[in-house]
């Protein structure tokens, strides 16, 4: 899809939080290094360390910090954070602890599912679809820019 006609450099004042699986799996690394390249046209992404390759499903573990400086680390991003997008098509417990914790916190969040995964997603992630705060769209890779674009300027028209 073309850009769009609207002026993307506008938009950086969001701040955005990209959730996906780490430690519940890698095999999508790429498809969230896509999204999160998609995502710096619609604001400042807080967490684009999702999409690095040099990340295994072993995490950060090598930060000296572990893993009480990551949570509070990203739960501090979160908590800064516009806008909750998550790719949901690898089931992650952090994905679905950050999830609950945006609900919590009143964010704005749009989950991603790829339907021609095979997977079926939890019944607690698109059942909490409202159609206002909480987003669930299924995609595929060539519809997200669409999506997205369809997504922030329906959910910020003023940007």
């Amino acid at each position: 899809m073309p850009l769009l006609s609207r002026d993307w450099h506008n938009m950086a004042a969001l701040s955005l939080y990209f959730c996906g699986s780490i430690r519940g799996g890698r095999e999508d690394r790429a498809v969230y290094a896509e999204i999160i390249r998609l995502l710096r046209r619609h604001g400042t992404v807080l967490t684009e360390h999702i999409g690095r390759p040099d990340i295994s499903e072993a995490g950060e573990d090598a930060l000296e910090e572990g893993d009480q400086f990551i949570h509070d680390r990203d739960v501090s991003w979160l908590r800064q954070a516009d806008v909750v997008v998550a790719e949901v098509t690898q089931p992650s417990l952090g994905v679905g602890y950050e999830l609950g914790r945006a609900v919590a916190m009143n964010k704005k969040i749009l989950c991603l599912f790829r339907v021609s995964s095979g997977r079926v997603l939890s019944a607690m992630i698109r059942g909490a679809d409202n159609g206002r705060s909480v987003q669930v769209r299924d995609y595929e890779p060539q519809d997200v820019e669409g999506i997205l674009h369809e997504y922030f300027s329906v959910t910020f028209p003023s940007l």
